[in-house]
């Protein structure tokens, strides 16, 4: 079981952000291949979900390996929506993708319990998010080299 921690940024440690950010660069930049703009301007608004691998008695020793931003309306869509979904490689085909995924759907509708979610997905994840209840509302279209849709979950 982990412990998960939602934050508002200006709540985070710095060590938080920190983290965050290493967690994010390692994935989307260095793994996915994909230089690009990770720090939009839009941390700030956003609520920061996330849990860490519990490695020894240091808690600030402890890596980000699951991580998503939930973003008020009206920043990225006119609708909440949820981004910068991750785990690291060292929590990869644990499930803890699907808990995160879980856990972000269920504190988004907690905070805006009438709105639909709205996301940017990397298309080939429709069906991943399609578990969540999220279905296909776009055309593909390209985000910094990727493959993409907008899926809305009611």
């Amino acid at each position: 079981m982990h412990a998960w921690r939602i934050v508002r940024f200006n709540d985070l440690t710095a060590r938080d952000v920190h983290d965050i950010y290493q967690a994010r660069i390692e994935v989307f930049v260095l793994e996915q291949n994909c230089p690009f703009q990770d720090v939009d301007g839009a941390d700030p608004a956003c609520w920061h979900l996330f849990t860490r691998k519990e490695l020894g008695s240091d808690p600030n020793s402890f890596p980000i390996i699951a991580y998503c931003r939930i973003v008020p309306p009206g920043i990225k869509f006119a609708e909440p929506s949820i981004g910068r979904v991750l785990t690291t490689e060292a929590a990869r085909g644990t499930g803890l993708g699907r808990v995160l995924m879980g856990e972000a759907v269920a504190r988004t509708k907690a905070l805006w319990p009438k709105e639909a979610i709205r996301i940017g997905a990397q298309a080939r994840l429709e069906k991943f998010y399609n578990d969540f209840g999220f279905e296909k509302a776009s055309d593909m279209y390209m985000e910094d080299g990727i493959p993409h849709i907008e899926m809305v979950r009611p």
